[in-house]
């Protein structure tokens, strides 16, 4: 059998697989950060196997030409980080040793506890929360937010996980500008999206406007409601003001969940953390960690100040084998997932690898190079900067007449990704198209951001 012949060859496998990964991180810096991929032809299952090496000289044949820089240093579409080597390195043997992150019968539910720890001081989260990770902001918004349904749920008098969405009439969330995970989650919790209250922004911001949310609040009094704060918002990292929210909690009978999922980050240096003050005043807070952490896919983390809440949702009743809750500890009695990939190893290789301070270094050099280029946009009469550049993602336009401006932004899109340079998004804000450069990747450096200028130079005068 193949399967047996392969497993003698492990060591040779496993060094072929060294030498592919190798290869493409080598050419990495040079790679196209996005490509149109045309159609492929299928492989086609075989009858008996071919074995690994021939697996992968196939997979090499098929797919190696059009793989895509999306870890490299020019890769600004979604806000979405590369991956340390400390990283790579955890991954690969959380590949290798398979561990399910929900068993206490390994050393996993240490290595999370562990990590979330080391987290929770990266970010001066409080002792008392509890963490533990997912597989995505989605996810972890998720989470916050079915933990917010079932507390609110306790202010009626109503157990949701027992009864239902239907026991909680005219259930309210209110927010400013949400990520459209928290529309998505609202869906899959039975919220509704149209149960969302979109709470006025400050004009010309995409931060809540926090008298306006008051007079919400004050209106209808005696109705507990969920309070989404944006801590970094995609577009424009905009910042609300948790301060005065969370001085808000004190008059008013409210859950606070905080999407701060890459905003968090701010965190880690000194001349931002103070965007998230009062945080530590939250119920819930999603950061995510394929983004500033920059560990492969697909990795966040939920905080939470309510565990019993959190089990309360996702217990397992009735299943022996994943143990009694209230017994014994097991991950999978706090988050959706039973079967949990071990995500935490990645992010512990990488928080022992570099630390507070070289944690502090990629926030603070993402932010100056994304202000250089913020800078370079505003001194070109032909681009139109649409906010700051607050943290690590730069806002623009192409500044013409209202009636040319959506062609002209996108042909210039389409002309910067199909350069082989650079990968950007696009997006709306305030009423205007506009394209979004999203930098977050460890490897970004000056040179980069020159590079992509310069390419955005020479296509200026092409569309």
């Amino acid at each position: 059998m193949k399967l047996a012949a392969d497993l003698q060859s492990t060591d040779q496998l496993l060094a072929l697989s060294q030498a592919f990964t190798s290869k493409y991180l080598a050419g990495l810096n040079s790679l196209a950060p996005h490509r149109i991929i045309p159609s492929l032809p299928a492989a086609t299952l075989p009858e008996q196997g071919i074995g690994a090496a021939a697996t992968l000289e196939k997979f090499t044949a098929l797919y190696g030409n059009h793989l895509a820089a999306g870890s490299g240093p020019r890769y600004w579409g979604f806000v979405t980080g590369g991956v340390t080597p400390a990283a790579l390195m955890g991954d690969w043997i959380a590949g290798a040793t398979d561990m399910n992150g929900s068993s206490s019968g390994s050393a996993a539910l240490h290595i999370e506890k562990d990590a979330i720890q080391q987290l929770k001081s990266l970010f001066g989260i409080p002792e008392h929360f509890f963490g533990a990770f997912v597989s995505g902001a989605t996810t972890a918004n998720f989470t916050g937010l079915a933990i917010a349904r079932q507390w609110l749920g306790e202010q009626l008098g109503v157990n949701v996980a027992a009864e239902g969405i239907a026991s909680l009439p005219n259930l309210k969330i209110l927010s400013a500008v949400p990520h459209s995970s928290i529309l998505k989650s609202l869906s899959m919790l039975g919220i509704g999206r149209n149960n969302l209250v979109r709470i006025p922004a400050i004009p010309n911001r995409e931060a809540v406007e926090v008298h306006a949310l008051e007079y919400y609040l004050r209106e209808n009094p005696g109705q507990p409601v969920i309070v989404v704060a944006n801590a970094g918002t995609v577009n424009t990292v905009d910042f609300d003001d948790i301060e005065a929210m969370v001085a808000l909690k004190k008059k008013y009978n409210f859950w606070l969940h905080i999407d701060a999922a890459f905003g968090g980050f701010a965190a880690c240096s000194p001349d931002f953390s103070h965007l998230l003050k009062g945080w530590e005043q939250a119920d819930s807070i999603t950061i995510d960690a394929h983004k500033w952490l920059n560990v492969p896919y697909d990795s966040a983390m939920i905080f939470s100040r309510h565990p019993q809440l959190q089990v309360s949702v996702f217990q397992n009743p009735g299943a022996a084998y994943l143990g009694d809750p209230q017994e014994e500890f097991h991950y999978n009695n706090y988050v959706p997932e039973n079967s949990r990939r071990l995500r935490a190893l990645p992010a512990w290789f990488t928080l022992q690898a570099y630390g507070k301070d070289g944690y502090r270094h990629i926030v603070e050099n993402n932010v100056k190079l994304a202000r250089q280029l913020g800078t370079y946009i505003a001194s070109d009469a032909r681009l139109k900067l649409l906010a700051p550049v607050r943290l690590c993602v730069v806002c623009f336009t192409v500044d013409v007449e209202a009636a040319e401006q959506a062609a002209k932004v996108e042909a210039l899109l389409q002309a910067l990704n199909a350069s082989g340079v650079v990968y950007m998004t696009k997006t709306q804000y305030q009423g205007q198209p506009a394209i979004r450069a999203a930098l977050v990747n460890w490897r970004t450096t000056t040179e980069d951001v020159a590079l992509v200028w310069e390419t955005m130079q020479q296509l200026l005068t092409t569309i």
